[in-house]
């Protein structure tokens, strides 16, 4: 999958992320569920995934299937690579989910099993999922909280905590608000319903500042306009949030509600610890090292390519010469183990491998880019965080910290929110 990837994406399938804008997709998951109630063996289920790979991308697709039989019912995941071997690329929008879909009915259809999406009676039946989770008692909103909080703790950004949703069979939408839906469940649920802990502003702040603490308030600089107004901010906020006139937003969000357990609180303290640590005096000043960051990371990143490349290179010279080394001992060879003989030994003649030691070398040379490329990448990861936070700050201080509204806007938002919760005790009467 990786040498298809970059011949046609040109890029390292290992590449860090581009600090601004999405990186390209490297594969597509798909799901497919049977009921327990079809019997459906895993041999069968395997052999499904396999024709609707076929028949849904072609022959030339190249695709990872396994089939789970960890649940009560038989299901099979497919990775499929976003290239083809020719160079189509595969993409994942509403239509391919319907066709896939479409597909897979027909597929089912043919090994006489049942769909396991009827678009045909889509009203009157539900999914073997859907029906377990009803069947337990299990709410969509909470399941998708617990996966949220149990995943948020050891991701670096938004983007990541999605990614590995999506690798759990979460389908996420990305539009003005975040969607997610569970696998098996019929509608996406925008995170901003699960609860003021999980908007993506909330999402964004759990995760950057996790690492960062709140530290301690120095005594006012008049000489730093920017710690002077966190300062009074932060304040006004504490106040709003013990004479709850705010949106009580939980940092800890198994911990009750209190003004030290205050998520805006939380969040304007510990950009004032970035800021007292960092000794940032000023937007401007901000703005300089953010300048830096991103050019330092396009450094770093640049750097861990041409690392991955080299990596890369010494990986197949060092396979090759393991072929080599093992035909060479031979008495008698056929005509395809020649062949692979006098490539292998091209390969190995010209990476300088003569022998079994010159072979022990390269191995440790490929075990120390390895060490390189995994320090390089915690680094760029840093970078990244520092980057992230930076410009969050910037433009929270923009948005809100240095906007004589911003108290006002607290207040209104939860002024609305109670009004909110007070039309929805008279609409369940």
């Amino acid at each position: 999958m990786r040498l298809v990837y970059e011949q046609y994406a040109r890029d390292k399938y290992s590449s860090p992320l581009p600090l601004e804008g999405k990186g390209s997709v490297k594969a597509i998951h798909y799901i497919m569920s049977f009921a327990d109630s079809e019997n459906v063996t895993p041999e069968l289920a395997h052999k499904i995934a396999k024709a609707f790979v076929r028949k849904n991308f072609g022959e030339d697709a190249q695709a990872v299937i396994a089939t789970h039989v960890d649940r009560s019912h038989v299901h099979c995941h497919v990775i499929l690579n976003s290239y083809s071997l020719s160079g189509q690329k595969y993409y994942a929008c509403r239509n391919s989910r319907r066709q896939a879909r479409e597909n897979v009915n027909g597929v089912c259809r043919a090994f006489g099993v049942t769909p396991a999406l009827n678009f045909e009676n889509k009203g009157q039946s539900i999914n073997y999922f859907e029906w377990e989770q009803q069947k337990n008692g299990t709410s969509w909103k909470e399941q998708i909280r617990k996966a949220i909080d149990e995943l948020i703790g050891s991701v670096n950004s938004l983007d990541e905590l999605l990614q590995l949703l999506e690798e759990r069979g979460y389908e996420i939408k990305r539009g003005k608000y975040i969607s997610i839906r569970a696998p098996g469940q019929e509608r996406f649920v925008r995170t901003k319903t699960l609860g003021e802990e999980y908007t993506e502003e909330s999402l964004i702040t759990r995760i950057l500042y996790r690492k960062v603490g709140t530290g301690t308030t120095p005594t006012q600089d008049s000489k730093s306009q920017l710690r002077t107004a966190y300062i009074a901010v932060i304040e006004d906020v504490r106040i709003l949030a013990v004479q709850n006139k705010k949106v009580p937003r939980k940092q800890i969000v198994t911990a009750a509600y209190s003004v030290d357990n205050d998520l805006d609180v939380y969040r304007l303290s510990a950009q004032l610890s970035v800021i007292n640590k960092d000794k940032i005096t000023s937007i401007g000043d901000l703005e300089g090292k953010i300048s830096k960051l991103r050019a330092e990371y396009e450094k770093q990143r640049q750097e861990i390519n041409n690392y991955i490349e080299e990596h890369n290179r010494m990986v197949s010279i060092l396979e090759q010469a393991q072929e080599y080394f093992a035909l060479s001992v031979k008495t008698e060879l056929s005509d395809m183990e020649k062949m692979k003989l006098s490539v292998c030994k091209q390969a190995v003649q010209s990476g300088g491998i003569l022998t079994q030691a010159d072979m022990i070398r390269l191995r440790d040379r490929t075990d120390n880019l390895n060490k390189m490329i995994a320090a390089r990448r915690e680094k760029i990861n840093d970078c990244r965080l520092t980057y992230d936070v930076y410009c969050d700050i910037r433009d929270t201080y923009k948005k809100d910290v240095s906007q004589e509204d911003y108290i006002e806007r607290l207040v209104e938002e939860e002024r609305q929110r109670q009004e909110q919760i007070k039309k929805n005790k008279k609409k369940s009467r």
